[in-house]
């Protein structure tokens, strides 16, 4: 379901910009930590930091939020290696397979 739909605003969704200032809770920002860490530093997630989830989340809950993660990662580098992203893309080439009966 879409944040929008769940409660969060367009103001509450610019905000993460900055998660420490962003108006959500403090479970909310440990959760936006943890996808940002896992996009671009998954190597940091030490036992400390285990451990500051663990505080705030079971571990089904931390498995969720990683395989949601995950899917949202894969998802936009999908998006951009087919470049997607781009309303400008040139019509596709004719393939040889396009004649295939």
């Amino acid at each position: 379901m879409p944040a929008v739909q769940q409660g969060m605003t367009e103001e509450m969704v610019a905000s993460l910009v900055d998660v420490e200032s962003a108006d959500i809770t403090d479970r909310e920002k440990l959760a936006v930590r943890f996808a940002q860490r896992m996009a671009t530093d998954h190597h940091s997630m030490d036992d400390d930091f285990f451990k500051e989830l663990r505080a705030e989340f079971t571990d089904p809950e931390i498995f969720e939020l990683g395989m949601i993660t995950g899917q949202f990662i894969g998802y936009g580098r999908l998006i951009s290696i087919l470049d997607l992203e781009n309303p400008e893309q040139p019509a596709a080439k004719e393939s040889q397979h396009d004649h295939v009966k």
